[in-house]
């Protein structure tokens, strides 16, 4: 991939971005119905960008009639896998050749660090796109076994009409996460990127077109939850959503389906995840990386983020200081600056709710170790020790870079510490024992647990969360298309009487 930029060459590019700010429906971009917009701001400086449409029922009523019928007539459902695979790669090459334009653009309207957006979220997304083309037309259906009198065919046809809903803090990478597995199985789809973060959405659609995607296969409605999703959640002609968000949006979308067609919902939600350090783990300085990634990468706006640091009692100030020390190079500021790892928080509202928990660590029996600083929309990576189990801050998703420390004496202790909360998207155990790592890993209840790294697995592996954490599905992998299809069985009798 593209080797980093200066960040005057990265300014550089920022002042001519080419943007798209109206919706794409059936194949053009257009504007609103009702003609309305909303701004879309830096949040790491405040400034303008642009104003993008905002779409309302109508709007997505003519998306989603123009993906009825891209499916209906089968433009692309119908069209053989090899030509669809060949569509998603050059898709793919065509991201791939603007990686440049395109983490510069999520990077300004995220907040994003440049860096990150360029070497990890843009890479991976390309990557999802070209596996899951690659994965078309290697999944097989199957037969049942049966007599010599019957044949039973088990196949997989695509669901239909997907609506699918992103959130703000990996827009790229979550569109790709979705599209992937939606496209590779016939699907035509809808997508609601977050308000937050709408500009990449809408340049991946102008680059679908330029790669042979049918018009109709893809729509992109901008807006608000409210005006946008809603409507895409309640709509009578839309078979499946996927959604990725806060777990109190997502419970909406259940209600959703209950008051319309009972479509499938699948949901990626919050978290609030547990990494569990054992007293025998010898190399503290390892550990200490991995949990300063983990709870601090993407500003710790992540859902898998090791935001609860369980600690057995006798290794904690130690821990802390290799945590300090690891601490140290992580550079909080401008997001175009290649050199910082920490950019600005996605909106004004958002900063304001993580800094609303770093005043909350301010009290009590509280303690912060290291940072604490909050102002202007970035947050500068915080560790509060003397955490209790039933802290606002142990319990709650802060979704910011804020990492909160509980001990523990008994190695029970540290599991019930872990799986007290009503998430379980992911987990993290460090310990040299292999056999109480495996075991402690079983034992905490979560969709993905690590031993002595943090990490989500890759494109191979399944993605997703137990209990309020997720719902109905996972993202990644090869399971991730099962949610886009359903399984039809087809009864021959060959018996000749």
């Amino acid at each position: 991939m593209s080797d980093l930029l200066t960040l005057e060459e990265y300014t550089k590019i920022a002042d001519n971005l080419s943007l798209q700010t109206q919706a794409f429906i059936d194949g053009s971009f257009q504007d609103a119905k009702s003609g309305k917009t909303f701004d879309t701001t830096n949040p790491a400086t405040g400034d303008l960008i642009t104003k993008i449409a905002a779409c309302g029922q109508e709007d997505v009523d003519m998306a989603v009639a123009s993906a009825k019928e891209a499916f209906e007539d089968g433009r692309w459902c119908k069209q053989s896998p090899n030509d669809r695979k060949k569509v998603l790669l050059e898709f793919a090459d065509l991201i791939e050749e603007n990686i440049i334009e395109l983490a510069v653009m999520e990077s300004v309207d995220s907040g994003k660090p440049v860096s990150e957006c360029q070497l990890t979220d843009l890479p991976e997304a390309i990557h999802t796109i070209r596996w899951h083309a690659e994965l078309i037309d290697k999944i097989y259906d199957n037969t049942a076994p049966l007599n010599d009198d019957s044949v039973a065919m088990i196949v997989r046809e695509p669901i239909g009409v997907v609506g699918l809903v992103l959130p703000w803090n990996f827009p790229l990478l979550m569109l790709a996460w979705k599209i992937g597995p939606a496209l590779a199985s016939g699907c035509s789809i809808v997508v609601k990127p977050a308000k937050e973060t709408t500009l990449t959405t809408l340049k991946v659609a102008e680059l679908a077109k330029q790669a042979g995607l049918p018009d109709g296969v893809l729509n992109i409605v901008s807006g608000s939850g409210k005006e946008a999703g809603e409507p895409l959640g309640l709509h009578m002609d839309v078979d499946m959503i996927s959604f990725t968000g806060s777990t109190q949006t997502g419970k909406l979308f259940l209600r959703y389906a209950a008051d319309s067609n009972l479509k499938r919902i699948v949901l990626e939600c919050g978290g609030k995840n547990p990494a569990v350090v054992f007293k025998d783990v010898e190399n503290l300085d390892n550990v200490a990386a991995h949990i300063v990634n983990g709870a601090f990468w993407n500003m710790g706006e992540n859902c898998s983020a090791s935001s609860r640091l369980i600690v057995h009692q006798d290794i904690k100030d130690e821990l802390l200081t290799l945590i300090g020390k690891h601490m140290s190079e992580w550079q909080t500021g401008n997001p175009l600056d290649p050199n910082n790892q920490i950019g600005s928080l996605v909106s004004d509202s958002h900063f304001e709710k993580v800094k609303s928990y770093v005043e909350i660590a301010r009290q009590g029996e509280h303690h912060i170790q290291f940072g604490g600083k909050a102002e202007n929309n970035f947050v500068e990576p915080t560790v509060v020790d003397n955490v209790s189990a039933t802290s606002q801050l142990f319990q709650e998703e802060i979704f910011g870079p804020v990492l909160v420390v509980t001990t523990f004496a008994e190695d029970n202790e540290a599991l019930e510490l872990a799986n007290d909360t009503i998430y379980g998207l992911t987990g993290a155990v460090y310990s040299d024992n292999i056999k109480k790592a495996i075991k402690a890993a079983r034992a905490i209840r979560a969709g993905v647990v690590t031993i002595n790294c943090f990490g989500e697995g890759d494109i191979t592996t399944p993605f997703g969360g137990y209990k309020e954490s997720g719902f109905g599905g996972r993202d990644k992998s090869a399971w991730a298309h099962d949610q886009y299809t359903e399984l039809k069985t087809i009864w021959i009798d060959l018996n000749d009487d």
